[in-house]
């Protein structure tokens, strides 16, 4: 299968680009999921070597910080099963998962923030989920072309 991109939403007073620079082996699970269609796209879409744009989220600017890459694909959740876990679901058994994350590790630090408003004032990212009124997945596609725009923005110095 074709390697894919995406992009993940994290806020970064919770989960930060540089918490996963600084973590063992610059890897995490993206944990704690719980919206179905984003659950969809860990379990069934999102394989090992696709590419991640992480953005800070519910930040002053809102931003891309930097590219991590999916190490390993989706599998169940195990803290939906930890009753100690903001993330426990009680509904959630272990013979019939409901939620379900991947590992990502840190790949680039752009150069610099792209920011949300410079990402929607550049061409080429009119059609991009994130810029879609509504559209709040915490886990979104991000096609070849708008990859290529968003990469590019974060290998300049200035916007």
């Amino acid at each position: 299968m074709a390697k894919r991109y995406w992009l993940f939403k994290s806020e970064p007073d919770v989960f930060s680009f540089d918490d996963l620079k600084n973590s063992p082996n610059q890897t995490t699970e993206w944990e704690g999921v719980r919206n179905y269609q984003a659950r969809n796209l860990l379990r069934d879409e999102i394989q090992v070597g696709d590419e991640v744009l992480f953005y800070h989220s519910r930040q002053d600017p809102m931003h891309v910080a930097g590219i991590c890459k999916v190490v390993k694909a989706g599998y169940p959740d195990p803290h939906q099963f930890d009753k100690k876990s903001k993330y426990y679901d009680a509904k959630s058994k272990k013979e019939d998962p409901r939620w379900y994350l991947v590992d990502v590790q840190w790949l680039k630090d752009f150069k610099r923030p792209v920011t949300l408003k410079e990402l929607k004032e550049t061409e080429g990212l009119e059609d991009m989920m994130l810029l879609r009124k509504g559209a709040r997945l915490s886990v979104q596609p991000v096609s070849k072309g708008e990859w290529k725009v968003v990469t590019a923005l974060g290998r300049k110095s200035k916007p």
